[in-house]
């Protein structure tokens, strides 16, 4: 088939709406499709489009509805759409309507979808190459990461701030890979790394080198307030890296409602016990690997091509 995948990423961003559009072309390129990747849709035809973004993809989605309305359309949900968009915003609840299918990233966002169209959701986890080689873990320090850009919704110096509590003997040293989305938010973390000796900010990096530096972490942070199912995530468990995750429904649907390595939204205080937990208890930090590791053959890429392959069979 010719397939469109819609994003509202552009080319150049190394956001997780544009690294999951690349991932997928690849992976439905490699189930011999065709695929174009657009940020605006201009009427093009084709036998099936997929739209990322129920929202900001809405004028692709409907264009496309009315141009083939007998043509297949899937439409995946990000965060921002299952906690926020489709309670209150028109064109997001709309486009729920006029998709065939529905696509979500982890178990717990089809909770979010009203009873009418759960049916037609299927759960897609994001997966990620296993390296071939292991990377050696730091050893003069110990080393814990945040892996995202600097957003508001991703509560981007919660860790920060919790690291900024450790007792003087932590050997913690906290680097964060991401870029500023704004100018506030630049200030804000040069600011903190001249007063907070343990944090260290390193801008957005290739996405290799971002592998590299949470491969060799010992501990990957998740602090969003709201998230779809995070590629930070789905990574950090393939890499074999545990994770302190904040208590939220799309972290939940990737780790599961049992998960011992969750603090609360906002609260740096509870995530600098866990800190000094996991720099102290070896048993804990254990419990944590072995959950990880138990997981990770969700996120394995012959999975999640399967996954294409079987909901790419039911619309043809």
């Amino acid at each position: 088939m010719k397939i469109i995948l819609t994003t509202p990423a552009p080319a150049h961003s190394r956001t997780g709406n544009r690294v999951t559009a690349i991932r997928w072309a690849r992976i439905l390129k490699e189930l011999g499709h065709q695929v174009l990747i657009k940020q605006n849709y201009e009427g093009q035809a084709c036998d099936l489009m997929i739209a990322l973004h129920a929202r900001r993809s809405f004028p692709a989605i409907e264009r496309f509805s009315h141009l083939f309305p007998e043509r297949p359309l899937v439409v995946a949900l990000t965060g921002t759409d299952l906690y926020q968009d489709i309670q209150s915003d028109r064109d997001a609840q709309h486009s729920l309507k006029l998709a065939n299918r529905l696509v979500v990233l982890q178990a717990m966002g089809i909770e979010e979808l009203p009873q009418a169209f759960r049916a037609k959701t299927r759960v897609i986890y994001q997966s990620f190459p296993k390296p071939k080689k292991t990377v050696k873990k730091n050893k003069t320090t110990f080393d814990i990461c945040v892996v995202g850009h600097l957003r508001p919704v991703k509560d981007p110096f919660l860790a920060a701030f919790a690291v900024r509590k450790l007792p003087a003997n932590s050997n913690i040293r906290l680097l964060h890979v991401g870029g500023a989305l704004s100018d506030e938010m630049e200030a804000n973390a040069l600011r903190e790394m001249q007063h907070n000796s343990r944090y260290h900010w390193l801008r957005e990096r290739p996405r290799w080198e971002t592998k590299r530096i949470l491969s060799r972490s010992r501990l990957l942070i998740h602090s969003s307030i709201m998230e779809g199912g995070a590629n930070a995530i789905s990574e950090a468990l393939v890499l074999s890296v545990p994770i302190l995750s904040s208590h939220i429904s799309g972290s939940i649907g990737m780790l599961g409602s049992d998960y011992p390595g969750y603090f609360q939204v906002g609260d740096a205080e509870s995530l600098t016990e866990q800190l000094v937990r996991i720099e102290t208890d070896p048993e804990y930090l254990k419990s944590l690997q072995e959950w990880c590791d138990h997981l990770a053959p969700l996120f394995d890429p012959e999975r999640e091509l399967g996954s294409w392959k079987d909901l790419l069979d039911e619309l043809t």
